[in-house]
């Protein structure tokens, strides 16, 4: 079990739970030994809480519809299958004979099973910092690519993000509020919270609606200066 350790970064104090997660039920069914099934439901469940909390704390002005369609990104079986591959598990996978000659070990099923049960066996055996650990660095760039996609954020998420990668965060001050109570008018100025520099504006018909374009006016402003030739 040493190289699936290896392979996984996590080295367990029971041996058996890795071992537990790594045997498909077809051999578990052929030896009479424990199976990752278990594991699984658990892991499932600490790697949604894991993701959730990493998008809500991430990107507070989202909605729910969007924070549950990244989140259902993230830990579709696409993802979590190719994280397996990418950490070279798939060898030290335990399986009947006929499920391995079938192409079992590199089936996206199974990998998906694989994944969630390491999880669940890393929560149970390290608690759960180590199991989020294990998702943040089995998953690694695909949260940072994955949360940063334009389809998903509005420009005000993803000048946070964006600020947040270099410890930096927004902050929006209104500048002016015009015109009449049915038809108003509000200015956003927003901030570098570190260097106090404004780094857009914007005027919208709602309080949101300004933040918004000044939030777009900075995206502009930090796209051209990180690109000057353009």
């Amino acid at each position: 079990m040493t190289g699936a350790e290896d392979k996984i970064g996590y080295r367990f104090k029971d041996r058996a739970l890795l071992q537990q997660a790594l045997t498909h039920p077809s051999y578990g069914g052929d030896h009479r030994v424990p199976h990752y099934q278990r594991l699984e439901f658990l892991g499932d469940a600490v790697l949604e809480l894991y993701i959730s909390e990493m998008l809500y704390k991430a990107y507070p002005d989202l909605p729910e519809g969007k924070l549950t369609r990244m989140r259902a990104d993230l830990v579709k079986e696409e993802t979590l299958s190719q994280a397996v591959r990418d950490m070279g598990v798939p060898a030290h996978i335990l399986l009947s004979a006929g499920e391995d000659k079938s192409g079992g070990r590199d089936k996206s099923s199974i990998l998906c099973d694989i994944f969630e049960a390491i999880t669940g066996a890393i929560y149970l055996d390290g608690g759960r910092r180590e199991a989020g650990e294990f998702i943040k660095r089995a998953l690694g760039e695909r949260l940072d690519r994955d949360t940063s996609r334009d389809d998903h954020l509005d420009s005000k998420s993803r000048l946070q993000a964006l600020l947040q990668a270099v410890g930096d965060m927004p902050e929006y001050t209104l500048i002016a509020s015009r015109g009449p109570a049915h038809l108003p008018e509000f200015e956003y100025a927003v901030f570098s919270a570190l260097s106090r520099q404004e780094l857009g504006r914007g005027k919208g018909q709602s309080k949101q609606a300004a933040q918004l374009e000044a939030a777009s006016r900075a995206l502009e402003l930090i796209q051209a200066r990180s690109n000057p030739d353009k």
